[in-house]
Parts: C-alpha cells; structure tokens; sequence
C-alpha cells in the first residue's frame, strides 16, 4: 500500500488530497481522499469521502488464467512458487 507514492504502514495518517495506492484481489486500485472521517460509518457514506481513480476491470478474456497443478502432483516447491510469481508479475 502506497500514500502519495511512498511505501505506508498501516497506523499512516492520511489528509484530504492524498492518493493511496493499492493491490486488492490481483487488481490495482487507486483512491484519492476527499473528506476525514472522525468515527466509524456506514458504506453509503463512506463511499462519498473518496474518489476511485482505478483503471477499468478487464474483460475475463484478458483477465489471466489461474494456474493449476496436476492432481496428486503435489505441494509445489520453492522454485515453482517463485516461477508461478514471476508469471503473475508479483516480482
């Protein structure tokens, strides 16, 4: 998670006009803060103190395919995880 393109923990305050970046579900998602909340609300009106500037969902075609190991081939080793990540862009 990014605030304003730097690297964020998870107490980091935020002010109107920040932009926080994100990864949620293998999907980029990008919001920019217009108003403060002081204390927990509902998701109607939540949805009104951000802007989501995220890019359009792509169509399930272009979406990538999920990656399946053969039945009884087993728990995949270290080198095919991090190949499994390298083919979803993770690092």
């Amino acid at each position: 998670m990014k605030v304003n393109g730097k690297t964020a923990k998870p107490a980091a305050s935020v002010k109107v006009g920040d932009r926080i970046e994100a990864r949620l579900h293998d999907r980029d998602r990008v919001f920019e803060v217009v108003s403060l909340i002081i204390k927990r609300v509902g998701a109607t009106v939540a949805v009104e103190c951000y802007v989501d500037h995220s890019p359009p969902v792509p169509p399930k075609e272009e979406r990538l395919k999920t990656f399946e190991r053969d039945r009884g081939a087993g728990r995949p080793t270290k080198r095919d995880r991090r190949q499994l990540d390298r083919l979803r862009g993770r690092r």
